[in-house]
C-alpha cells in the first residue's frame, strides 16, 4: 500500500495547476455505488470514482466527500412503511459509513490516503468527525471521507454535505448526480425537458426543483457557497469542473449567476 506520507508529498511537490476551485466537497449518493447491481456496493463502480478523485487530488486539489447510504437502506423510505423515523434514519447512517469503508478502499488502492471521519463515534473502524482534524487532514493532501450524516435524524446526506462543506471552507459543493444537471422536469420521463446552465438558489428552492434538499440549498445559500449539479458518469467530469470548465448547472447566488458564462437554459 503506498504510503501516506510519500503520497502527500507527491501532491505538494506538484507544479501548481490552473484550477478554479483548490478545496472542493463532493457529494455522492449511495445509489452512484450500486453500479450494475441491484443492491449494494460495486467494486469496479468504486474503482472508477477513486480514478476520477485521484486525477484531481494529484493536480493539487483538497478533497472531501459526504457519501449517502441509499443502496444499503433508506430510513425515510422504511418509516414510510411504520418504522420509527429517528431508528431509520440512524440505520441509513450505519449504511453510509459501510460505504465510506468501501469508498476508502478505492481510493487507496488507487494511489490516494485517505480518512474516513464519521460524526457517530465507532474508533475502531474510524476518526470522530472534528473539524480542525479534517482541515488538517486536507491540508496534508489526505482525501477526507464524511460519514454518518450530520449524526442527528431528520437530516439528509445532501445537508451534511452542505454543513462539512460549509466546516471546513470549500469553494464549490460538487453533487454528483446520474443527469447531466437541473432540468425543468425529469429528463427520464419528459424527452422535452430543458436543462439549465445556471440557476439562482432561490430559483431551485421556488420551482421545488428537487436536485437537493431544501435545507442543503438553503444553508449553500446562506453562506455563498455555489452548488454544482453534474454527471458522475462522465469519465473525468469532476476534473473538468475543477479547472473551470462548464460542466452541469451552476447553481450560485445572484452575482455568481452574472458572473457566469451563459445565462439561461441550454
Amino acid at each position: 500500500m503506498t504510503q501516506p506520507s510519500t503520497a502527500a508529498h507527491a501532491v505538494t511537490s506538484e507544479p501548481p495547476a490552473p484550477l478554479r476551485y483548490r478545496r472542493v466537497l463532493l457529494k455522492l449518493s449511495g445509489e452512484a455505488l450500486l453500479g450494475d447491481r441491484q443492491y449494494g456496493v460495486d467494486p469496479a463502480f468504486c474503482a472508477f470514482i477513486a480514478r476520477q478523485v485521484a486525477e484531481i487530488h494529484r493536480l493539487g486539489v483538497q478533497v472531501g466527500i459526504v457519501v449517502g447510504g441509499g443502496n444499503i437502506f433508506r430510513g425515510l423510505a422504511a418509516s414510510a412503511r411504520g418504522m420509527d423515523r429517528a431508528t431509520g434514519d440512524y440505520i441509513g447512517m450505519l449504511a453510509t459509513v459501510m460505504n465510506g469503508l468501501a469508498l476508502q478502499d478505492a481510493l487507496e488502492r488507487a494511489g490516494v490516503p485517505t480518512r474516513v471521519m464519521t460524526a457517530i463515534a465507532m474508533n475502531e473502524v474510524a476518526e470522530p468527525y472534528i473539524r480542525r482534524r479534517a482541515i488538517r487532514h486536507l491540508e496534508k493532501g489526505r482525501v477526507a471521507l464524511f460519514v454518518a450524516g450530520t449524526g442527528n435524524p431528520y437530516f439528509t446526506t445532501d445537508t451534511a454535505a452542505a454543513l462539512r462543506a460549509v466546516e471546513i471552507n470549500a469553494e464549490v459543493l460538487l453533487k454528483a448526480t446520474r443527469v447531466d444537471g437541473v432540468y425543468d422536469h425529469d429528463p427520464m420521463t419528459h424527452p422535452d425537458a430543458r436543462r439549465y446552465a445556471q440557476l439562482e438558489y432561490a430559483d431551485l428552492l421556488r420551482d421545488q426543483l428537487r436536485v437537493l434538499d431544501s435545507t442543503a440549498v438553503s444553508l449553500c445559500m446562506e453562506n455563498d457557497l455555489p452548488i454544482v449539479v453534474f454527471d458522475l458518469n462522465q469519465p473525468d467530469n469532476i476534473t473538468r469542473v475543477a479547472v473551470g470548465e462548464s460542466v452541469g448547472t451552476l447553481i450560485s447566488g445572484a452575482k455568481g449567476a452574472r458572473d457566469a458564462a451563459g445565462g439561461a437554459r441550454t
